[in-house]
């Protein structure tokens, strides 16, 4: 089982996909082999979706938008400011839409495992930002996805799709003047040496998300099957009586659920999010935090994105919004 993903090495993502080998290698009596490709060295987000519905790569982690290339009506949940608070969306994903989201996807191809998090993008760049108005015509980096393309156009700027591996130097070379992204993002992937100053428009709440091969999935026999479902054996303990980094605590019968590997996932992004904003810093990079007023200026000229996602969804795309949003 090959994992290909765009984290890079030593994050709190990448040792979650290094914990999953030792406990499907484990859980599976020695016959399933899982090796997590880090970095997007098996190709960019949206070729390796496609690899991963084709069954070429058995299971991909990264962005929910990336995923949308193959399964456009999820797109939604990335739309600008839809989150307000990590609270109200671990409460959409895990109770809200697990269920619709899981047939969704089946549907096209592939099979939910889980969620992890990217958390709140926000954007680095190397002039400074106190307004809207500094970021008109500034050629932005962008996630390739419609709604990411739209939330730059939005705020006035020119985005640019480029490829996780090619930012930095298009940074450095002036291709781009900036991107948006979360701090965790920018310091694993060296993209901070490319920027002066980052500021805290947390403007797309980004889960994670994991999900296998529906081709691949379907060839396994049940005992396999049921590893991804909810039976995979919780680890043991290490001396000082905590499971291994990246796993979660088992539940009272001995097995590690869905929901307990997304918790576990958002659990080691969000305790390092202070540590690498004060890192910043010490880089000689300005962090700025916006002030209400200033954010809700910015969350209201996206109500555009909104609206275009809304027209060009499909049926089950406005389905899965509504679901949401009347929820929020």
């Amino acid at each position: 089982m090959k994992i290909a993903t765009p984290a890079p090495d030593d994050t709190p993502w990448a040792k979650q996909m290094k914990g999953l080998k030792d406990l499907m290698w484990a859980g599976s009596n020695q016959r399933l082999k899982v090796k997590a490709y880090l970095g997007a060295v098996l190709g960019d987000e949206v070729h390796t979706v496609n690899e991963v519905k084709r069954g070429a790569i058995q299971c991909y982690g990264g962005s929910v938008s990336a995923l949308a290339s193959a399964v456009p009506e999820i797109a939604g949940i990335e739309l600008p400011y839809m989150f307000s608070s990590e609270k109200k969306a671990d409460k959409i994903l895990d109770e809200v839409i697990w269920g619709e989201l899981d047939a969704l996807l089946w549907n096209r191809g592939f099979k939910l495992f889980f969620f992890s998090e990217n958390g709140y993008r926000s954007i680095g760049s190397t002039f400074e930002i106190n307004s809207l108005a500094d970021l008109k015509g500034k050629k932005m980096r962008s996630q390739d996805a419609q709604e990411h393309l739209d939330t730059w156009a939005a705020f006035g700027a020119s985005p640019v799709p480029v490829s996780v591996t090619e930012v930095l130097p298009a940074l450095q070379t002036g291709v781009v003047d900036g991107f948006d992204n979360t701090a965790l993002f920018a310091f694993a992937a060296s993209w901070y040496q490319g920027i002066s100053h980052f500021t805290l428009t947390e403007h797309i709440y980004q889960p994670g998300i994991v999900v296998l091969s529906r081709k691949w999935f379907e060839t396994l026999p049940t005992e396999i099957q049921a590893l991804f479902t909810g039976k995979l054996p919780a680890p043991p303990v290490g001396a000082d009586g905590k499971p291994p980094k990246g796993m979660p605590d088992s539940d009272s019968d001995g097995f590690i659920t869905q929901l307990e590997l997304s918790k576990a996932g958002r659990k080691g992004v969000r305790a390092i999010k202070g540590q690498l904003l004060s890192n910043f810093e010490t880089a000689g990079i300005k962090v700025k935090k916006l002030t209400d007023g200033d954010k809700a200026l910015f969350s209201s000229t996206t109500a555009i994105v909104h609206a275009k996602f809304a027209k060009r969804a499909s049926a089950e795309g406005k389905s899965l919004l509504k679901k949401i949003t009347d929820a929020l």
